[in-house]
C-alpha cells in the first residue's frame, strides 16, 4: 500500500462541534479534499466508523486500525513492543478528547480479492453521554456517523445491557424510524471492551455471536417495548454482529504516562487485538457503503455529507420524511454527477485541450449522441424519490449538459484559425477599404468623405490596438469580448455575395476615377 507515512497523515475535522449554539458545521473543504482526490473519487467506499460513550477508547482503538491499514502483514502488523501508539489523539483520563466528527487524512485504497479497487475511511466520534453535549447533539452525531458508515462499530463498556440497546434504538426513536425508511444501514459491530465473563460467552466474534443471540432474543413474555427495541434494531440492520474484547490491563487504566506501548498492555487483550482489526478491515472483510442498494463512491459521499447536515441545522432532530427526501436528494444528484462526468470525459476526447478542430455539425453530432447516452445512464441507475422527483434533476442535467456543449463549442471555434483570426482580418479590412476610400476620395476633392474615412480608420486601428492588448495580457477581457461581437457581426453582415459585388463596383469605380484622371 502506498499512502502518506504515518508521521504526516492525520486527523481531520469534518464536523465540528459549536459548543456556545449546541450545533455542528460540516467541513466541506476538508472533506472534498478527502474524497475528491483523483486516485480515489470514483472508487466505491468503505467507511468504518467507531462511535460510543466517551473515555471508552475509541481513538485508541481507531489507532490500531491505522497501523494494520498502514502494514497490512497478518503478524506483524501491530506494530513493536516499544512503539508508542500515534494515529488519532487520545489520552487516559476521565474528561472528553475527540469532538464532533474526526476522519483520517489517508483515504486508503485496498484490492478485495475479486480484484476490484475500494476507498477505506476511518472515521472517529465524539463520545457520548459526557457533561458538555446535549442528548440531540449525541443523536445527532450517532445518526450523522450512522448514516455515513458502511460498518458503525458501537463502543460498549464490560455489557450491553438494556439502556445500551435504549440508546442505540432511541438516539432517538426517530433516528430508527428513519433508518428503516431509508435501508441505508449496512453492518453494526457491538464491540464490548473489559468483557469480564469469558467462561460464560469466549472472546472473540463466536462468543459475542451467542452473547448477542441470547441479548437481542425476542421473548414472548417480554414486555412489548422491550420487544420493539430488538426488533427496530435488527430491522435497520442488514448485519449485526458483536466482538468480545478482554480489558488491557490496569497498567493501561490507571498509568497516566501510558502511550499505548504493547509491553503495558496485556496479552489477551494484544490476541484478541489480532483478531477484531482484521474482522473488519482485511480485504475479504471490507463492507463497500450502500444507500438504496447502491454502492456509492467517494464522491456520492460527500454529496449525503451536505445533504444530511442540511437537516440537522435545526433544534430538533428531523423527521423522517425530510431524512427520506435528503437521502433522495443526494442519491439523485449522485446519479447525475455520474451522467454529466460520462459526458464531459467523452467529450474530451473528442474536441478537448489537445484535440484538433472538429467541424460545428460534427460536434454537434456527437453532443447529441453523448447527451441521449448520458441521460439514459442517469435514468437507468437505481435511485429513490419516485418519478416526478427525479424528472426535476433529468431536467436539470439537461440544461447543464447544454451549457456545457456551448463551453466545448467555444472552445473548439477557438481552434478554429479563420475563427481565431476574424477578429484582426475584420478590422484590417476595415482599415484598409477606408484607406482606398479616403485616397480615391481625396484625390478627386470629396475631402468630407475622406476624413470620416480615415476617422473610421483610425478608430478601427484603435479597436485593433485594444483587442490585441486584451487578448494577450488578460485585461479588460469584457471589452474584448465585445469587440469580438462587433467583428463577429460585421463578418457575419457581409455576404459573400456582397464582397463580390463591392470588389466589382470597387474595381469599376477605380477604373473610372483613373481614366478620368488620365483624360486630364
Amino acid at each position: 500500500l502506498k499512502g502518506e507515512p504515518l508521521g504526516t497523515a492525520r486527523p481531520v475535522q469534518i464536523v465540528v462541534a459549536d459548543e456556545e449554539e449546541h450545533s455542528f458545521l460540516l467541513q466541506e473543504a476538508a472533506l472534498e479534499r478527502l474524497l475528491l482526490r483523483e486516485e480515489v473519487q470514483d472508487l466505491n467506499v468503505v467507511v468504518v466508523s467507531v462511535a460510543g460513550a466517551f473515555r471508552k477508547g475509541k481513538s485508541f482503538l481507531l489507532d490500531f486500525m491505522l497501523r494494520y491499514m498502514y502494514r497490512q502483514s497478518p503478524d506483524s502488523w501491530v506494530g513493536g513492543e516499544e512503539q508508542p501508539l500515534t494515529g488519532f489523539t487520545w489520552r487516559g483520563g476521565c474528561e472528553r478528547e475527540t469532538t464532533g466528527i474526526l476522519a483520517w487524512s489517508e483515504v486508503f485504497v485496498m484490492e478485495k480479492p475479486d480484484g476490484s479497487k475500494v476507498a477505506v475511511l476511518l472515521m472517529d466520534t465524539q463520545g457520548a453521554f459526557d457533561s458538555q453535549s446535549t442528548i440531540r447533539e449525541c443523536a445527532t452525531l450517532f445518526a450523522l456517523s450512522t448514516m455515513t458508515s458502511s460498518v458503525q462499530v458501537y463502543n460498549l463498556s464490560q455489557n450491553l445491557q438494556e439502556d445500551d440497546l435504549q440508546h442505540l434504538q432511541v438516539r432517538s426513536a426517530t433516528l430508527f424510524i428513519m433508518l428503516m425508511v431509508i435501508l441505508c444501514c449496512q453492518t453494526l459491530m457491538f464491540l464490548v471492551r473489559d468483557w469480564s465473563y469469558p467462561y460464560e460467552h469466549p472472546y472473540g466474534l463466536e462468543g459475542g455471536r451467542s452473547f448477542l443471540e441470547k441479548r437481542l432474543q425476542v421473548k414472548p413474555n417480554q414486555h412489548e417495548e422491550l420487544q420493539n427495541v430488538r426488533k427496530h434494531i435488527r430491522s435497520c440492520f442488514s448485519n449485526i454482529c458483536c466482538f468480545l474484547l478482554p480489558h488491557p490491563g490496569l497498567r493501561v487504566a490507571t498509568n497516566p504516562h501510558f502511550d499505548g506501548r504493547l509491553k503495558d498492555i496485556d496479552d489477551e487483550f494484544k490476541k484478541e487485538l489480532l483478531n477484531l482489526v482484521p474482522a473488519l478491515l482485511s480485504p475479504q472483510n471490507l463492507v463497500e457503503k450502500e444507500i438504496g442498494g447502491v454502492k456509492i463512491t467517494c464522491r456520492d459521499l460527500v454529496l449525503y455529507f451536505k445533504a444530511y447536515m442540511k437537516i440537522y441545522q435545526g433544534e430538533e432532530l428531523p423527521h423522517p420524511k425530510s431524512m427520506l427526501q435528503a437521502t433522495a436528494e443526494a442519491n439523485n444528484l449522485a446519479a447525475a454527477a455520474i451522467a454529466k462526468d460520462l459526458y464531459y470525459k467523452s467529450m474530451e476526447q473528442i474536441c478537448g485541450g489537445d484535440r484538433p478542430y472538429i467541424s460545428p455539425s460534427e460536434l454537434e453530432r456527437h453532443h447529441a449522441e453523448l447527451r441521449q447516452s448520458s441521460v439514459w445512464h442517469f435514468r437507468s441507475v437505481k435511485k429513490m424519490g419516485g418519478e416526478e422527483f427525479c424528472r426535476r434533476y433529468q431536467e436539470q442535467l439537461e440544461v447543464e449538459l447544454n451549457e456545457a456543449y456551448a463551453n466545448f463549442s467555444k472552445h473548439n471555434d477557438g481552434k478554429n484559425i479563420f475563427s481565431a483570426a476574424r477578429t484582426p482580418a475584420t478590422l484590417f479590412a476595415v482599415m484598409f477599404i477606408m484607406y482606398l476610400v479616403s485616397l480615391v476620395t481625396g484625390f478627386v476633392g470629396i475631402r468630407s468623405v475622406a476624413v470620416l474615412c480615415n476617422l473610421m480608420m483610425g478608430v478601427a486601428l484603435t479597436l485593433f490596438c485594444i483587442w490585441a492588448y486584451a487578448k494577450y495580457s488578460g485585461e479588460f477581457r469584457e471589452v474584448g469580448g465585445v469587440i469580438d461581437k462587433v467583428a463577429e457581426t460585421l463578418w457575419e453582415q457581409v455576404s459573400y455575395d456582397q464582397v463580390d459585388a463591392f470588389k466589382i463596383h470597387g474595381i469599376f469605380f477605380l477604373s473610372g476615377v483613373c481614366s478620368k484622371y488620365l483624360t486630364l
